[in-house]
């Protein structure tokens, strides 16, 4: 029998008027059925038997629903996880889940079966479990830094992208915590970032003296597990003085500046200093002895050792213009310290302390030791001239608290600059 050629409407109808007689034919007629179906419309014997066993024409197809691979108690293992690492990109909880786990299985009690679900679940799942549990973040202020104008011509300015493959050439800026009054002394932080190990550390400096801010700089020089090669500032006269100029040049740290009001300049360094410093303290006024003594000692100890040691980061590997838009590919998360380790030039004696730190500290445990200093500190802000600060308890972690909405007044429109090193 030759093969004749019908359109899909024919060959529907067709399907409807064999359906029934196949289905109540015997096994013999069955494959004379078959064969003529098949010569009819050309579908292959196979298919066609799969047409007239299935459901009725027209009737609607029953949906076709997967079992639920992640069950809730590694649901809520995640978002447990998740809280204590401070609210991380997916990618980047993928990343640290092996290294928590040896920690979360003894403080969350996991089952052998939730430990196999958490190392196997893909970012993209981890976005999808943890949607229903995520706040917005708030948008960040600008500054309150003054351009100087000392020395300007001996510090180069730096416009290009950082294309460097050793560790020790950094981004430095002060975060003014004045609240909505900028007059008088208050706390600055002086964040320093690491560009190709994204390396951060911190110091609380009371006031944004020459002096204060050198003696800072080389507390936090103190603290690197790798030489200081090279920082790179803002025009604020807090580093462009002659203080700071001479102290580079007799510890052979090349000193270069951006361009006056252009934040993409220190792109890695403003994108730190909302993860590092504005999403912990929020935007409420600090301005005694005690409060910068507070936050000085937590940059110092609990803080570094948990973002240097225990939270991974991703960095941009490449651009690609993709039509009008540009694709960004980023390397596979790691922490700053496995990036340290990676690197050459280190400081035994500070790798060694961080390694013994690393196997010994609790993740846990530092977060919850994070939040109740944040919460002490916090109980010194001064309330005169900050954010207005909510009465009523809170269950949330601080680190989320603070970084939720502030006063309208506070809300400055966000910069646009856009960080080389991660967007999340």
């Amino acid at each position: 029998m030759e093969t004749v050629i019908v359109s899909a409407r024919a060959k529907g109808e067709y399907v409807q008027a064999i359906y029934q007689r196949y289905r109540l034919a015997a096994r013999p007629d069955k494959q004379r059925i078959l064969d003529e179906f098949c010569a009819v419309t050309g579908h292959h014997r196979k298919h066609a038997i799969r047409v007239l066993n299935g459901p009725a024409p027209g009737a609607t197809r029953p949906p076709r629903r997967r079992a639920a691979t992640y069950g809730p108690a590694m649901v809520e293992a995640l978002r447990a996880i998740w809280e204590a690492a401070g609210y991380p990109w997916s990618l980047r909880l993928k990343a640290l889940l092996p290294l928590w786990l040896p920690w979360a299985r003894r403080r969350l009690r996991l089952r052998p079966a939730v430990e196999t679900q958490l190392l196997a679940i893909s970012p993209r799942q981890i976005d999808r479990r943890l949607a229903p549990h995520r706040r917005l973040l708030t948008k960040r202020l600008y500054g309150r830094t003054k351009p100087g104008s000392v020395l300007k011509h001996h510090i180069p300015v730096k416009t290009d992208r950082w294309d460097v493959t050793t560790a020790g050439f950094t981004e430095i800026d002060l975060v003014a915590h004045c609240g909505s009054f900028g007059d008088g002394e208050f706390v600055h932080s002086l964040n320093l970032t690491d560009i190709h190990t994204t390396w951060v550390e911190t110091a609380a400096v009371l006031g944004k003296s020459q002096a204060a801010v050198q003696a800072a700089l080389e507390e936090l020089r103190a603290r690197l597990p790798f030489r200081l090669r090279g920082i790179d500032s803002d025009n604020g006269s807090e580093f462009i003085n002659q203080h700071l100029w001479e102290y580079c040049q007799a510890q052979e740290i090349q000193f270069t500046r951006g361009r006056p009001y252009k934040k993409d300049d220190n792109a890695h360094i403003e994108q730190k200093n909302w993860t590092h410093v504005r999403k912990l303290f929020g935007y409420v006024r600090y301005d005694t002895p005690a409060a910068c003594t507070a936050m000085h000692a937590l940059y110092a100890h609990e803080l570094r050792l948990f973002q240097n040691l225990f939270l991974p980061s991703v960095k941009l590997a490449r651009k690609e213009r993709v039509g009008s838009r540009l694709r960004r590919r980023y390397d596979a998360p790691c922490t700053p310290f496995e990036r340290v380790l990676a690197g050459a030039d280190l400081r035994p004696e500070i790798v060694a302390q961080l390694r013994r730190y690393r196997e010994g500290l609790d993740p846990f445990a530092l977060a919850r030791a994070i939040d109740q200093q944040l919460e002490r500190i916090h109980a010194l802000a001064s309330l005169r001239h900050g954010a207005p600060v909510d009465p009523a308890p809170v269950r949330r972690p601080v680190r989320q608290r603070l970084s939720i909405k502030p006063s309208p007044h506070l809300v400055a429109r966000p910069s646009r600059s856009v960080t080389s090193e991660t967007a999340r």
